[in-house]
């Protein structure tokens, strides 16, 4: 089966109103809230929009964190949020392309790391759940969070990590994990 899906990447500085008016009608669909605050958080992110005969049906978006394994060294993170897909157009592999279109984008990153309630779906992708303990970082303090669960996409900068190291990110105002 062929699937009829265009694939667009657009800064968010670069988007029109319609295409911002559709993204945040999409996102508020599938979250089943107003997603205009969460994106209003977002410092420059990147878009990977999925469209079927000219209609958004499916989105993603990264922006840079910076995560930290135990004490190493911060590495450059494209932090996924925004992944929502029409209800009437999911199970065709619509989210599935728009995913790894994102992991063609952001190859140049050292990792990739999401919270999720449907890790079966990223599993499936080469995604993996971090198993270790999840801290949000403000500062040198390290808060412990329970949130979760968190996957990281391995990319080709990705040095050797152990999943059940301790985790943290830095803290960002309205920290979901």
């Amino acid at each position: 089966m062929k699937m009829d899906l265009e694939l667009v990447v657009k800064n968010n500085k670069d988007l029109s109103e319609q295409e911002m008016a559709d993204i945040i009608a999409l996102c508020s669909q599938a979250f089943e809230r107003d997603y205009t605050p969460y994106l209003e958080t977002f410092i420059d992110p990147v878009h990977v929009m999925g469209y079927h005969r000219n209609t958004l049906v499916s989105h993603a978006l990264w922006i840079t964190r910076w995560f930290q394994i135990k004490d190493r060294p911060v590495m450059r993170t494209a932090y996924i949020e925004g992944v929502a897909t029409d209800e009437i157009y999911r199970n065709r592999g619509f989210a599935s392309a728009v995913m790894k279109r994102l992991a063609e984008e952001i190859a140049d990153f050292e990792i990739s790391g999401l919270c999720t309630g449907s890790p079966g779906f990223y599993s499936r992708l080469g995604w993996q759940v971090w198993t270790g303990r999840l801290f949000n970082r403000k500062g040198d303090e390290l808060i412990p969070t329970s949130g979760g669960p968190v996957m990281v996409l391995p990319l080709p900068n990705t040095r050797e990590i152990d999943l059940s190291s301790p985790l943290s990110v830095e803290w960002r105002k309205g920290e979901v994990w």
